[in-house]
């Protein structure tokens, strides 16, 4: 259902990958990003799981690129340019629901 909504979204393509890997327990850039971004993408109407570990998921999602990237910094601030598209445009489409039984 989450991923539906995000079809056609900037960024629509990463917060879906984030939201799967939240799902399976892995920490990627992807699933930090959607830490970062949870309460907003919540509010949006995205069911967004709980995470394993908690703690600071900028500061993990900035180790983890250090470790991998060339650019860190670069790296993270696209990434976080990527999600914010993808909040813009999800809080601009009408949530939707499911109704009630019985409704």
């Amino acid at each position: 259902m989450s991923e539906a909504r995000l079809e056609g979204l900037p960024g629509g393509e990463l917060v879906a990958s984030g939201l799967l890997d939240l799902a399976q327990g892995l920490e990627t850039p992807a699933s930090l990003l959607v830490q970062i971004a949870a309460s907003r993408l919540r509010r949006a109407g995205l069911l967004v799981p709980e995470p394993e570990s908690v703690g600071e998921a900028e500061l993990r999602l900035y180790a983890l690129l250090c470790e991998r990237e060339a650019d860190p910094y670069g790296r993270y601030n696209a990434l976080l340019r990527e999600l914010v598209s993808c909040e813009r445009a999800l809080e601009s489409r009408p949530v939707t629901r499911p109704a009630r039984p019985g409704a």
